[in-house]
Parts: structure tokens; sequence; C-alpha cells
């Protein structure tokens, strides 16, 4: 199946720390990274007395069922040094499972499509790089795209 991973980071070395959420999910039995979009600078969502973040999403190939790909988000997360204090706050690392193929989920760990997707230029922008025309997996964001408010998304760089 195929998944979307949308990855943010504002803690120490931001590049870093997407590489190695990248290379982390790579080694993942069963699971293969197949594209990563641009990177942009965003500034923080929700609470906003931290550094701006740096945003991309991640598609994979995966064997695993959509919970066991949150769990291993979750665990890469913890990995690479993940400690949730704050709300929204600032944070090393950042997986959110935002789209998995074929799936729509409503639980208490878990809804897909990611609710917040079409509120998230940080997560629109760079879907764009990877679904130009905005469908994704049968969902057009396309309206969503056009409306939101690309002026808090800077280019950054590729990885």
């Amino acid at each position: 199946m195929k998944a979307v991973i949308g990855v943010g980071t504002n803690v120490g070395d931001r590049l870093q720390n997407i590489r190695d959420a990248k290379n982390a999910l790579g080694r993942v039995p069963g699971t293969k990274v197949t594209e990563v979009s641009f990177i942009y600078e965003t500034e923080p969502w929700g609470y906003d007395q931290q550094d701006n973040f740096l945003n991309c999403v991640m598609t994979v190939e995966t064997e695993l069922s959509s919970r066991a790909l949150l769990g291993v988000c979750l665990g890469i997360e913890a990995g690479i040094g993940r400690v949730r204090t704050i709300k929204n706050g600032p944070r090393i690392i950042d997986l959110d499972l935002l789209f998995y193929e074929n799936e729509t989920i409503n639980t208490p760990e878990l809804t897909l499509p990611h609710p917040r997707v079409i509120e998230r230029a940080f997560v629109l922008y760079p879907l764009h790089d990877i679904f130009p025309d905005m469908k994704i997996f049968g969902r057009d964001y396309s309206e969503n795209f056009k409306n939101c408010d690309g002026n808090t998304v800077t280019f950054y760089s590729e990885l």
C-alpha cells in the first residue's frame, strides 16, 4: 500500500533530522520511501513562541497496516529524541501519517485522511510537489491548495 507522511522539525539540525527520519523509514522491513517533496521553512502553527519549522512530505510503499505504520512513526520520533511537552510546541521531529491508500479511519488513535491537511499550507505546499493535480488517493485538494495562504511557506531546499 501507499501512504503519505508529513515531516516537521524545529529543534537542532533540522535538515539532518529530516534525513534521519527518511533513513529510519527506509530501514523498516517491507517499507520503502518512494518520494520526498521539497523542504519548506514555515512559521509555527498553534503555538508561536518557538523557532520556524522545516516541513516536507514523504510517500512510502509499505506492507504495514496503517496502524502499524503509525506505531513505526511514533517509534522513529522517540528514537530521534522527540519528547512531548507542549501541544504544538517545539519538536526535534514530527511524523504525521496523513494519507493511507484506500483507507478512511476515524478512531481516537488515528484519523485518515489527517483532518487538518486542508488548513495547513505547510502540508499542502509539499503535497503539491508530489501530487501536482492535488488528487491524493481519490480525494481532490486542489481548491484547498488554491485557497491556502502561501505567505507563511518559503522554499528551503531539496533533501
